[in-house]
């Protein structure tokens, strides 16, 4: 039987840095996406929000309901490629480089194992 429960909702997470991070800057750590909340060092914790919408710029033309991917240099793009999954997009928005409406996934489930 689980106790102590430490996140009722898991709205907003402690989790160790993979890398430095401003905050506002979109967050990918292992399967968890968000928006860092804090400055924080490679190693030391960072605490990301996991849900909500956020005014982000990204790179490329956005449908409202796209997917959004985060480059390996911390930015938010309309290109899968080889990007890891972020959010997804709240509005429309015309090519080039700008601000969005976006809101992170949260947590990603990992891919079904082939087989």
């Amino acid at each position: 039987m689980a106790k102590n429960q430490k996140y009722p909702e898991n709205k907003h997470i402690a989790l160790t840095a993979d890398k430095d991070y401003k905050s506002g800057q979109p967050v990918a750590i292992g399967a968890y996406r968000g928006v860092a909340i804090i400055d924080a060092a490679e190693g030391d914790r960072v605490t990301v929000w996991l849900d909500g919408s956020w005014e982000i710029d990204v790179a490329g033309a956005l449908t409202e309901g796209q997917v959004v991917y985060l480059t390996t240099a911390g930015a938010l793009t309309a290109t899968e490629g080889t990007n890891k999954v972020w959010g997804v997009s709240n509005q429309a928005k015309a090519t080039g480089t700008g601000p969005a409406e976006v809101a992170p996934f949260g947590a990603v489930p990992p891919a079904p194992a082939a087989g």
